[in-house]
């Protein structure tokens, strides 16, 4: 590979990796409060949470590109601050990113939190434990396994990202052009050599990343951990 197309791969692996960990943070707490009941209020947010499954990424991108523009509301809160706009920038397309992959870190997440089931929570609440520490100590051991499908397909999920990562952050090499729009590129280009070699090395590393998580599973259950 060229070493454009080198850029834009170590580009979208800082993407994905820096997407999936802060998704993680604010997608745990979010998908506890949604698993732990239902109401009008979860339902709906569980419904815009969702809405990035269905919505094409062209429209969730363009709305984005709206906000974090210079005169967009928040691109105008940025520039307020002092500090750029995120819109054509690494700092866009991080939000953007944790925006589209939301719903496969919350769904995964909730679910496991739900097939928790009220009992081991029960026994942590007789013993005193306040609703942060039976989140923490009883609700995230056992739920490793969602932890580390939320994991997989928030990174697989950013670093195939075409559309959004498109509009926010356009296509400029360096800065903000991904792998997966170097690939359009080369596809536009006529340039398929090129563009098979990306494709094999993206297809490389999502097995790779595949047979980590599933060894990681597998070790975990044998050893206990996972139900």
């Amino acid at each position: 590979m060229g070493s454009v197309d080198l850029i834009a791969l170590w580009l979208s692996l800082r993407l994905a990796t820096l997407t999936s960990v802060l998704l993680l943070l604010v997608s745990a707490p979010l998908a506890w409060w949604l698993a732990m009941g239902a109401s009008r209020t979860r339902t709906v947010i569980d419904a815009l949470v969702s809405l990035p499954l269905v919505l094409p990424p062209t429209v969730l991108g363009f709305y984005l590109l709206l906000l974090l523009a210079p005169g967009g509301v928040i691109g105008g809160a940025f520039r307020a601050l002092g500090l750029p706009a995120p819109a054509f920038s690494f700092a866009g397309l991080v939000i953007g990113s944790m925006l589209y992959s939301l719903p496969f870190a919350v769904q995964p997440l909730r679910d496991a939190f739900q097939g928790i089931g009220a009992r081991p929570l029960e026994v942590a609440a007789t013993l005193r434990a306040a609703p942060w520490d039976r989140f923490v100590s009883v609700a995230l051991p056992l739920s490793m396994r969602g932890i580390l499908t939320a994991a997989v397909l928030c990174f697989a999920h950013t670093l195939g990202e075409f559309g959004v990562v498109l509009m926010i952050g356009g296509n400029i090499p360096g800065r903000t052009q991904t792998a997966s729009i170097a690939l359009f590129n080369h596809a536009e280009a006529l340039e398929y050599g090129a563009a098979n070699r990306l494709s094999l090395t993206l297809l490389a590393l999502c097995f790779l990343m595949l047979l980590i998580v599933f060894g990681a599973n597998r070790r975990l259950r044998a050893s206990g951990a996972l139900p």
